[in-house]
């Protein structure tokens, strides 16, 4: 039985994996560009939803850098509402950065603690000290866990756009036993994948 199965037996706490991707495979092209994920309202809209459970992000030094827009988004002269519902989210829950060499000045949001070193035991205490949902953000840092089967909930945005190389959304070395949940197709062509381990 993988770890993540065992946790869910004893009703411990849920880590979540969730990625956009393309149809090769890839959150980034080889350039590192994710402009072909580029969500439309439909797709915002549904993300929200699935955030709404988070209670604590994990993140790696570049998925921070990226993600650490929200904490100052600005609606601007034509507010988005989907946009500003994610600002909401992201502020509103406590946030993990993983990164030996992010310098600490540079941890510029709210309720964010940064970990030189995490390690599977302090991830499990994280996950289980949560009041929700631990979504663990970031191909580079998820892959170790991914690897050790700590992953109870998979979730993919799978874009219609084939990028011929990158940065893998999974580790190309990790063997998975997996069981699609849900799924689901938006307009353009993109498709939701949930997983969760068998």
């Amino acid at each position: 039985m993988s770890p993540a199965r065992a946790r869910r037996r004893t009703g411990m706490g849920t880590l979540r994996y969730t990625a956009n991707m393309s149809a090769d495979g890839y959150t980034v092209d080889a350039e590192g560009s994710f402009d072909f994920t580029q969500p439309t309202d439909e797709i915002l809209a549904f993300v929200n939803e699935n955030e709404s459970d988070v209670a604590v992000y994990v993140l790696g030094r570049d998925m921070y850098e990226t993600m650490v827009y929200w904490e100052t988004h600005d609606p601007g002269p034509d507010p988005n509402p989907h946009t500003d519902r994610y600002a909401e989210i992201w502020q509103g829950v406590d946030k993990v950065v993983a990164s030996s060499s992010l310098p600490q000045d540079a941890v510029t949001s709210a309720r964010t603690r940064l970990v030189r070193d995490l390690q599977p035991g302090e991830l499990r205490r994280i996950v289980n000290c949560a009041p929700g949902t631990v979504s663990i953000g970031g191909p580079t840092v998820a892959a170790e866990f991914i690897r050790q089967g700590l992953v109870d909930d998979f979730r993919f945005v799978v874009y219609p756009e084939v990028v011929g190389g990158g940065l893998p959304a999974l580790p190309r070395d990790a063997r998975l036993r997996l069981r699609l949940v849900d799924s689901r197709t938006f307009d353009g062509g993109c498709v939701y994948l949930r997983y969760a381990p068998r």
